[in-house]
């Protein structure tokens, strides 16, 4: 598979966010269903954790078979510290965007724009700012996510950034339906959906193009807990949002329905390298 129809697979799995954002439009609210696709997003995630965890471990534990302790102790501090970066990053970011957001309504009052469009201050309402600011999250975990899948391709591992991609296209289709979440209702431009797409699923392609051009164990590790720690980062975003809808039995569905297909995709992937 040539580097060029990776980068075009890492378009793929980012822009299927752009699947969910048209409901963004609807005039009603559909609690159930936004509930369960929450779910359905999570039960992928907690997978996807699991998977890329394990193949970020898989290196570490032939090392320690081989008692190469240097390598070992390296690889697993990058490991952690990726891995926290990825967490840890994604929580102060949206504590500072939070911070930014409220001095911006005290300067120039309730409904105003982000920072960076002071000068349409009083044209962007608190329901598109949310948008946006769910829209960046997600994008930074994106590009995270993008590493991950043009690293284990330079890096031979096909399979693993085939499964990559079909995994976190699946679930970039269930982001959009989140960023759009806060919309319902007030029936925001196409342009204004677009540009959301393209902020929050425009990184992985980005990602698996600079992936693609380092490629190392030790690098491979770090693109590997980068995206587990934003995953988990946006699981825990994830639940929150779960437990304030309070429908705890839609949510388990949806949590059970994700995690059939994220094994049954990698099965599906395992079969097919058989």
């Amino acid at each position: 598979m040539s580097p060029t129809q990776i980068a075009v697979l890492g378009a793929i799995s980012g822009f299927t966010i752009y699947l969910g954002l048209p409901l963004g439009r609807l005039r009603a609210e559909m609690p159930r269903l936004k509930t369960f696709l929450n779910g359905t997003a999570t039960g992928i995630l907690v997978f996807l954790l699991w998977d890329v965890l394990a193949h970020a471990w898989e290196p570490i534990d032939a090392g320690l078979g081989k008692d190469e302790l240097g390598g070992v102790l390296g690889n697993g501090a990058v490991l952690l510290v990726t891995a926290g970066a990825g967490l840890l990053g994604l929580a102060y970011f949206d504590q500072a965007t939070a911070r930014r957001r409220a001095e911006t309504q005290r300067a120039y009052g309730p409904g105003t724009a982000s920072i960076g469009e002071l000068s349409a201050a009083k044209t962007r309402d608190p329901a598109s700012r949310l948008a946006m600011t769910i829209a960046v999250g997600i994008g930074l975990h994106n590009f995270a996510e993008g590493l991950a899948i043009g690293n284990s391709a330079a890096a031979g591992e096909l399979s693993l950034a085939v499964l990559l991609v079909i995994g976190f296209g699946l679930h970039n289709a269930t982001e959009g339906f989140g960023i759009v979440a806060p919309l319902t209702g007030t029936r925001p431009s196409w342009g204004y959906l677009a540009l959301l797409g393209l902020i929050g699923g425009g990184p992985t392609f980005v990602g698996t193009l600079a992936g693609q051009a380092f490629v190392s164990e030790t690098l491979s590790i770090a693109f590997l807990g980068l995206a587990a720690g934003s995953i988990l980062y946006v699981v825990i975003e994830l639940l929150a949002v779960a437990r304030k809808a309070n429908l705890k039995t839609v949510t388990t569905w949806g949590v059970f329905l994700g995690l059939v297909l994220g094994f049954a995709t990698d099965a599906v992937i395992t079969a097919a390298g058989a």
